[in-house]
Order: structure tokens, then sequence, then C-alpha cells
């Protein structure tokens, strides 16, 4: 904890020497040498370059490394910011008196690939699938989009197709956009005739409706109805309680792309074989990223959060970063948008690439508006 205190304790000259030191490794992914500093522009927390000898970034090196804040890989003269000093990095990123963390500091050709990928398209499906896209591309990490839990989300439309005997294909279509398909298997068989006679039942009565009130309603009317008109009760509740079976009422659909970024990318270099493979293989398993955005990322906070300590909720993330932000339309969060990857990334441009999506969900969704 003493460790801690002290590091949180720089002095603004020693702030700045570890800020240059993180965005030269950043770009380069060597370590950096007072050399080095010394050749970069060193800036205050105001902008204005400070003026230091060779000498004096060697003796306030040696104090950041004391504090726990550099480390030095190999014998070579360089040292590479640890996990704490990336978090130091990042808090001074989001305040300070000139805060670099704002859609308006995202550049001008990062918002305009930004605004193109989302050109003509319509529902939340489609935003978030086209949003893990655009961010495995901005930040050569991994991109996620996590749809909400869809517990609240109104009934469109239903269909049921008839696939062979007991088997019928469920697609349910939201308010929101969203389009859940499933598979069923059923007790017995329903002819085509009694599927339509279904969906149409759940379209007529239905529409407008949360699934979960769907649920319940279903569940009444089987209750009380006593006359021919229970076949039909009966049949509907058992093709809508296998589409939306009450143990995935709170399922979140995943977006993920870029996981090709870890294995091409800086991750490789940094872990073994043994190591990628759990990283892949958590990546690959969307119940544990959706648990894994749903512990850090709150739906109610107004700001992107860099989570770097991965591993307390999923150890195989150990050595990852999370950058997320809510996602809201007309208020109401409507997923959780983000980038999975190595500790050296671009944290300005990510997380305002990030804030940026976040912020203008509503506008891709109805440009108009």
């Amino acid at each position: 904890m003493a460790e801690a205190n002290r590091s949180l304790s720089c002095t603004p000259r020693q702030r700045a020497i570890l800020t240059a030191i993180v965005e030269s490794y950043i770009a380069t992914g060597e370590p950096v040498g007072s050399a080095t500093v010394a050749r970069l522009q060193v800036l205050d927390r105001t902008g204005q370059a400070i003026g230091m000898s060779a000498a004096t970034i060697r003796n306030e090196m040696a104090e950041l490394a004391d504090a726990g804040l550099l480390e030095q890989p190999h014998t070579s003269a360089g040292r590479i910011p640890t996990a704490r000093a990336f978090r130091i990095y990042v808090e001074q990123l989001s305040g300070g008196e000139q805060p670099r963390i704002t859609p308006a500091r995202l550049s001008a050709s990062s918002r305009s690939q930004i605004d193109s990928n989302f050109v003509g398209l319509a529902g939340t499906q489609a935003v978030l699938q086209r949003t893990s896209h655009v961010l495995a591309t901005l930040s050569s990490g991994v991109g996620v989009a996590i749809a909400a839990a869809s517990d609240g989300d109104m009934l469109e439309h239903v269909h049921f197709s008839r696939l062979a005997e007991a088997r019928v294909l469920a697609v349910v279509v939201t308010k929101s956009g969203m389009v859940r398909d499933r598979v069923l298997a059923l007790d017995r068989d329903l002819s085509l005739r009694e599927l339509e006679t279904a969906a149409n039942f759940l379209n007529e009565h239905f529409r407008g409706w949360s699934v979960e009130r769907v649920r319940e309603e279903i569940a009444r009317m089987v209750e009380h109805e006593r006359s021919e008109y229970q076949k039909l009760i009966t049949q509907v509740q058992q093709l809508w309680s296998r589409t939306v079976p009450a143990s995935t009422q709170t399922h979140q659909t995943v977006y993920v792309e870029g996981v090709a970024n870890l294995i091409s990318g800086q991750i490789s270099g940094q872990q073994d074989a043994s190591r990628l493979r759990e990283v892949l293989a958590a990546l690959e398993e969307k119940q544990r990223l959706v648990d894994l955005l749903n512990a850090y990322i709150d739906a109610r906070q107004e700001s992107v959060r860099v989570v770097f300590d991965l591993e307390e909720h999923a150890p195989e993330m150990a050595g990852l970063v999370l950058i997320a932000a809510p996602a809201r339309m007309a208020g109401e969060s409507r997923g959780t948008v983000g980038v999975i990857g190595p500790k050296r990334m671009h944290y300005e441009n990510t997380m305002n690439a990030v804030s940026y999506i976040s912020q203008v969900f509503d506008r891709m969704l109805h440009p108009s508006g």
C-alpha cells in the first residue's frame, strides 16, 4: 500500500516524464531510455514544454522505478511502464486542465470512418454488430458489443417455420430491432397451419408486450381457459416457452470481432502459446464476455471506463485491458460497446472512439432525428 501511495504523489515533472515514456512505449514497443526522453518534447499538464537535462531525466526515471512505475525488462538501459503507470496515464488523459478524452478530440478521419460504417443500418442488432467491427479496426484490438438484457424489450413480430417432424424454427423480432432465432424440439409435431395460427395469435394479442409479460399472460390464460380455445393456448405456450425459455430471458446477444488481432499483433509477442489459447477460449465463450462487461460497466455511467484488473473477474484475461461504455438510445441503455486489448494500446484514440460511438448511438439509429 505504501508503494501505491508513493506512486500517486509524483511531482508534476515526474508525471510529465512518465507520460512521455508511456506514449513512446505505446508507439514503438521498445524500452525507453533517458536519452530518448531527452529527445522528446515533454509537456506539462497545461501543454507547455518542460526543459530538462539528461541527468535530471535519469534521476527522475530512477525515482519512478523506485515507486514501481517503471521496470527494466532486461539489462538494457531502457525502462517500460508498469500496469500502475498505465493507470496513472489514463487518469491524466481524462482529467487535468485540458482533458484529452472527449469525442470532440477524435480525429476527423476516425469520425468519418465511424459515421460511414453506420450509413443505412437499421435496428439495434445491426448497429451493435457493425460496432464490434469498427472498434476492432480502429483499435487493432478486439471489438466487443453486447446488447442489453432483453427482459424489457417489446415484441414486434414472431414467426414459426416447420423444419422437420417436431422441429420448428422460431424467429422473434423486438421493437429495438433485435432478431432472435431458435430451433425448437417439440414434444409432438405441429402442422404448418397450427404454427401459423399460433404465430398469428401471438402477433395479434401481444405485439408491444415485453417478453416476460407475454409469458405471464399465456400462463394465466392456460390456467383459466376451459374450452376448445384451450388447445390453441396450450400450443402457443409450448412454442413461446421454448422460443424464449425462462433461463434465457436476460439473454444478451454478443458481437466480437478482431480476435485475429491478438494472434498477429502485440499480445502474441507477450504471451506463450498456452496463455494465448486461454485468452482466445475466453473470447469465444460469449457468456464469459457478458459476465465480464456486466461486472465492470454500469449502464448508468456517463463516460468511458478503462479496466486494468480484468483478472480479478476472469483470470484468463490477465494482462489485457478493457475500454468500454454503455450505449444509449433515448436515454436508455441498449448495451455496452468496448475494446479488449493489450496494455500497450493507443488509449486516447480508443477511449475517444468508444466514447464517440456510445454517445451518438441514438443518432445512428435515428439519423433524421
